[in-house]
């Protein structure tokens, strides 16, 4: 069996779907509830992958982030790569957790990088946001966060992603 990391371009591809989902148009009150799609798929890649996706790829999906939104440059890569070092130093309890304790994990992680991000904002002067609005963020990406996985699992099974 040939044991060789395979299927980056199609890593690559999620985060760009990832992408695409973050910048789509929403109402204005719908806005405030939009999934990290980013950092979802983020965490998922950590979890499966920790041996290939970490802090450094967070840090330029975050960079990413930020050119594609349009905010400071770097609190998203900053958020980001928190985040993936956070699921590197628990994804091996975070694998044998069940849905529901696998979301209030992703529900605290999501909720603690959007407050580094909006600490970041707020440490620079542009706010763009009240601070309550990350929770919102922070529960719709928990309540997805199964959706996340299984497409992502059958991506990975699909292009034999290892």
């Amino acid at each position: 069996m040939n044991d060789r990391p395979a299927g980056t371009g199609v890593i690559l591809v999620t985060f760009f779907v990832a992408a695409l989902l973050e910048v789509i148009p929403m109402p204005g009150q719908l806005d405030w509830v939009r999934p990290e799609w980013l950092l979802l798929v983020l965490i998922y890649w950590v979890l499966v992958l920790p041996q290939r996706i970490g802090v450094l790829w967070g840090f330029f999906v975050g960079l990413y982030h930020d050119v594609l939104v349009g905010t400071t440059l770097g609190q998203w890569g900053l958020a980001y790569a928190l985040g993936a070092f956070v699921m590197l130093a628990a994804y091996k309890r975070m694998r044998v957790f069940n849905g529901l304790q696998q979301s209030a994990v992703v529900f605290l992680l999501v909720g603690t990088a959007s407050l580094l991000a909006f600490l970041v904002q707020e440490s620079v002067g542009h706010t763009l946001y009240p601070p309550y609005t990350i929770l919102y963020a922070s529960a719709t990406s928990a309540l997805f966060w199964r959706l996340v996985v299984a497409v992502l699992h059958w991506v990975q099974l699909r292009f034999l992603v290892r």
